[in-house]
């Protein structure tokens, strides 16, 4: 049985088991600024499932596409169940899960769903893979919503510049699907005959379940201020993804969530230099795959 793993941006993978296909994220269609992926969600013709990792547009956008013109089922959080059936959705292809559901996607693949965390964008945006950060520990939802710096603020504060980008991104925004909420992240744990795969959206975590948890493969998000079980991550974004691969101890990482989707706020991070030898001293043997936009890699 063939397993091939094709990225297309941010969180976006398309995962192919044989003849069963579902993507990872659903999120293709981008603002002009930032670099083409290839694939456009109404281009896509087979889909069969869609894991959503949280609701944000920049994961969940696309999907009601994909859901409508191919007849694919979503699983996603109720948030994301809401959003889609807003958006022309048949209920009987939605799938609202929380953490602790398991879901059959064929006679040999099943999917575990975990509960897990947001990156902390109140923490500040886009650093670089060694940018060491500290603070904002034990803050309250009211502090947090106060920095200045937030990658919120960030987005507010580019698309009200009065520039040609700006006015972009606030048309994107208007009109993507998508949640304020994250609706609560999912980490999903996709079983089959070849290898199992972890899949996570977002660079946030609780370590009591990643640490029970031993895929062949972990797709781990690499973006933003990382959260371990609740708090800003005290170090480097590098440091934080090689924490969740020593929990999970994969034999294979994907990277995902890494490249400049939007521009000005986001940067350019697909050389990952830096984070392959951090995660070379963790993790020593593994396999990092940080492929290009429709660049399909083979597993097993």
């Amino acid at each position: 049985m063939k397993l091939t793993l094709e990225w297309f941006g941010v969180a976006t993978y398309r995962l192919t088991v044989g003849d069963l296909v579902v993507f990872l994220d659903a999120y293709m269609d981008r603002v002009p600024a930032a670099p083409p992926v290839g694939l456009s969600a109404r281009d896509v013709s087979t889909a069969h499932f869609i894991l959503v990792g949280h609701s944000h547009f920049d994961h969940l956008a696309g999907a009601e596409t994909l859901a409508v013109n191919t007849g694919a089922t979503i699983i996603g959080s109720n948030e994301t169940c809401r959003v889609m059936r807003e958006r022309g959705v048949p209920r009987g292809q939605l799938l609202g899960s929380s953490g602790g559901e398991r879901h059959r996607l064929n006679r040999d693949v099943r999917v575990r769903v975990f509960p897990g965390l947001h990156s902390c964008t109140w923490a500040g945006g886009f650093g670089g893979f060694a940018d060491e950060r500290s603070g904002l520990v034990g803050l309250c939802e009211d502090e947090r919503a106060s920095q200045p710096d937030g990658l919120t603020a960030q987005i507010a504060r580019a698309a009200a510049s009065g520039a040609a980008e700006g006015d972009a991104i606030r048309e994107h925004i208007g009109s993507a699907a998508g949640s304020r909420h994250s609706g609560g992240p999912l980490v999903y744990l996709i079983e089959t005959p070849v290898a199992t795969i972890l899949y996570q959206d977002t660079s946030g975590c609780w370590t009591g379940i990643l640490r029970d948890l031993r895929p062949d493969v972990a797709v781990l998000a690499a973006a933003g201020r990382g959260n371990l079980d609740g708090e800003p991550y005290q170090g480097s974004l590098a440091q934080f993804v090689a924490d969740e691969a020593s929990l999970l101890r994969p034999s294979t990482i994907f990277i995902c969530h890494h490249d400049d989707w939007m521009p000005p706020v986001t940067r350019d991070m697909t050389d990952i230099t830096a984070l392959r030898e951090v995660l070379g001293g963790a993790l020593p043997g593994a396999t990092v795959n940080a492929p290009g936009y429709g660049e399909a890699v083979a597993i097993g």
